[in-house]
């Protein structure tokens, strides 16, 4: 191919219309390409356009206090990839190793940047510097309460646009009879919603993007008949953090849907966007042991590959199913061995009743 042929200013133009992952590859075609595919406004627009919460003038300068757009790209567009620990190392490790680096992170350190897309259009971006509810961190509850990080807020609540109807593209529901037959609601926003939670450590210059690019798995008409539940994620790494060596990111999309009277109004608003950690056995992780996972979670491999997420999070609910498994086993054992106890005291009373009445009557 002969670039030298085309002006600078003619390439720039024809690398600005690539996505991230093309314009990767076209700079390894030529010294000329990657030259001008390295340029940090291509990689700038590229985040722009796959985050739109990364315009605002905080985040920019936020990016590049970490090493910029083409870095921000290749830390957060990829997946977070983790391999969990079996069922029984978990149970051979019966000690919570404690991180001597706890008390230098912090609720502060760290900054979410998130997304929701609906059909490819932004109907949700927020960025928030802290986590919410974590003032007295070292003495105060969140550092020994389950984890849990509210992204909406009673303000955001009421904001308009946190609403989809039928000029969005949503399907029409007259009635959630006819919807529990169909489902196309359901299968719409199980198929056009996406979800983009990005935390970044200001302290280690390290960030990923925690949430899965399609829903892992869901639930409609619950907790409700109006409600759809969509439940986005990542399996992270947490050695020398939790016995398991590993816990479950989840991030949690409640959808509450209108409705349709007399062909007017109806849709659905989102409810609820929020993120918590468990470990194997289901138990929420506590605030400080979260502050660490996640830090622990920047730094472990990435995936382009959603097929090897899928497998690793397999993996991981196959262990968590053994741990499960073990563990009623256990109970099960333990169930019979005070069955036999009970039995044996009983046994014992009533030789020692009949000892008792002998030594009397005699």
């Amino acid at each position: 191919m002969a670039s030298s042929s085309l002006s600078s200013d003619i390439l720039y133009d024809i690398l600005r219309r690539l996505d991230g992952g093309n314009l990767a590859r076209v700079g390894c075609v030529c010294n000329e390409f990657h030259t001008i595919s390295i340029e940090e406004k291509l990689w700038e627009d590229v985040c722009n356009t796959l985050w739109p919460s990364t315009c605002r003038e905080d985040v920019r300068s936020l990016i590049s206090s970490i090493g910029g757009y083409r870095k921000f790209y290749a830390d957060c567009f990829p997946l977070i990839i983790n391999r969990p620990a079996t069922a029984a190392a978990a149970a051979d490790d019966d000690t919570i190793h404690t991180d001597t680096d706890s008390e230098s992170v912090l609720p502060s350190d760290f900054v979410s940047i998130v997304d929701v897309k609906y059909r490819d259009r932004t109907i949700y971006s927020k960025i928030v510097h802290g986590i919410p509810g974590s003032d007295g961190f070292q003495q105060g509850w969140f550092y020994n309460c389950p984890f849990r990080f509210d992204m909406l807020d009673s303000d955001t609540m009421l904001e308009g646009e946190l609403t989809l109807s039928s000029a969005d593209g949503l399907p029409l529901v007259t009635s959630m009879e006819r919807e529990r037959k169909d489902g196309k609601l359901w299968r719409d926003l199980h198929g056009n919603v996406k979800l983009s939670w990005i935390i970044v450590d200001t302290k280690i210059k390290q960030a990923a993007n925690l949430a899965s690019w399609v829903p892992m798995t869901g639930q409609r008409h619950w907790p409700t008949d109006n409600d759809f539940f969509l439940r986005f994620g990542s399996i992270l790494p947490a050695r020398n953090i939790l016995r398991c060596h590993a816990a479950e990111c989840i991030l949690v999309m409640k959808f509450s849907a209108d409705i349709i009277t007399g062909g007017v109004g109806g849709g659905v608003r989102l409810r609820e966007l929020s993120m918590q950690l468990e470990d194997i056995g289901g138990a929420r992780v506590n605030g400080k042991n979260s502050l660490l996972v996640l830090k622990q979670g920047l730094s472990c491999h990435r995936s382009r590959n959603y097929g090897e997420i899928l497998k690793s999070c397999q993996m991981y609910f196959k262990a968590q199913m053994e741990h499960k498994q073990e563990k009623i086993e256990q109970e099960i054992q333990l169930d019979r061995f005070c069955i036999l106890c009970g039995f044996f005291m009983f046994f014992f009373f009533i030789c020692c009743f009949q000892i008792w009445i002998s030594t009397n009557g005699s």
